[in-house]
C-alpha cells in the first residue's frame, strides 16, 4: 500500500505544491480545504487518478469540522504516515482599530488552534501503532513562518500566530518523543521565508529571497523525510532569521522604524 499524506490548505499555494511533490513521490493524498471543488479541479488538471487522492472539505478554524475530516480520512484511507498542518491566513491589523481585534481572533483560530485541532485526532492512533513491527516513522508537520521570529509592523496577528506555532510544535515534539524502547511520533516545524503564492502576492513591500512554491516544496519534502525538527526555507532566510533573533531590541526598532507596514485587511 502506498503511504498516505494528509495536507490542510491544499487548494492553493504551499499546500498545493506539497501535494504535487508527494504525488510525484508515489504517495496517496488526503487533501483538505474549504474549497473542495478547487481541489478536484486541480487534481484533474494534474492527471491524478481517482485512487491517487481523496478530497475532504473542512474549515480548520472549526474544531468539529477538521476533526471530522481527519476521522473520515482514517476510516476510509487508513492512518496517514505524514500530517501537514499547512492551512493558514495572513491579514494585516491595527490594534488601535477595535474591529481589527476580530482579525486577530480569526488569524489565531486558523493558524494556531486550527493546527492543534488538525494534529489532535492523529496523535493517539499514531502512538498506538508506532511500536508495531515495521511501523513507519509517523510525522506531524507544522507550517510556521520566519514572521514568527520577530514582530513586523502591521503584521501583529500573523507574527504572533506563527510564533505560537513554533513554540507549540517545540512543546509537542517534547511530549511525543520516544523514551527507551518506545518509538515516538516525530514533529517537524517548517518555517518558510517568502514563497510565491496567492497569499504573498498581496504584499506591498520587498520580499527578499522570494522562491517558487515548487522549489519550497522540494526542500520541505526532504526535510520532512529526514525528520528535521526545525527548518527555515530557503537557507539564506535562515541566516537572516538568526541574525534578527540576535539583534538588540533598540537596533530592531530603528531597523523597522521606516519600513512599510502590512496593509489592513477588510473584515
Amino acid at each position: 500500500m502506498q503511504p498516505l499524506v494528509f495536507i490542510t490548505g491544499a487548494s492553493s499555494g504551499i499546500g498545493q505544491a506539497l501535494a504535487l511533490r508527494y504525488h510525484q513521490a508515489g504517495w496517496r493524498l488526503a487533501l483538505v480545504a474549504r474549497r473542495a471543488q478547487a481541489m478536484h479541479d486541480w487534481a484533474q488538471s494534474q492527471g491524478l487518478n481517482a485512487d491517487d487522492y481523496r478530497v475532504f472539505a473542512a474549515d480548520v478554524s472549526d474544531n468539529a469540522s477538521i476533526i471530522e475530516a481527519a476521522e473520515q480520512c482514517m476510516a476510509s484511507l487508513g492512518l496517514p504516515e505524514v500530517v501537514i498542518a499547512n492551512a493558514g491566513i495572513s491579514q494585516g491589523m491595527d490594534t488601535a482599530v477595535r474591529a481589527d481585534l476580530a482579525v486577530m481572533q480569526r488569524v489565531m483560530a486558523t493558524n494556531v488552534l486550527g493546527l492543534a485541532a488538525t494534529f489532535h485526532p492523529f496523535i493517539a492512533p499514531m502512538q498506538a501503532q508506532a511500536n508495531e513491527p515495521d511501523a513507519p516513522a509517523f510525522t506531524l508537520v507544522g507550517i510556521a513562518s520566519v514572521a514568527g521570529i520577530r514582530g513586523l509592523p502591521g503584521h501583529a496577528a500573523y507574527c504572533a500566530s506563527k510564533a505560537a506555532v513554533i513554540s507549540y510544535c517545540e512543546s509537542l515534539r517534547g511530549e511525543l518523543r520516544g523514551h527507551g524502547r518506545r518509538k515516538g511520533v516525530r514533529v517537524v516545524t517548517i518555517a518558510p521565508g517568502y514563497v510565491d503564492t496567492p497569499l504573498t502576492r498581496k504584499n506591498k513591500y520587498p520580499m527578499p529571497f522570494l522562491m517558487s512554491s515548487q522549489a519550497f516544496a522540494e526542500k520541505a519534502f526532504k526535510a520532512i523525510a529526514a525528520g528535521t525538527p526545525y527548518r527555515v526555507i530557503p537557507w539564506p532566510m535562515a541566516i537572516v532569521a538568526a541574525l534578527l533573533r540576535l539583534l538588540p531590541e533598540a537596533w530592531l526598532d530603528r531597523l523597522l522604524q521606516n519600513q512599510p507596514r502590512k496593509h489592513r485587511s477588510p473584515l
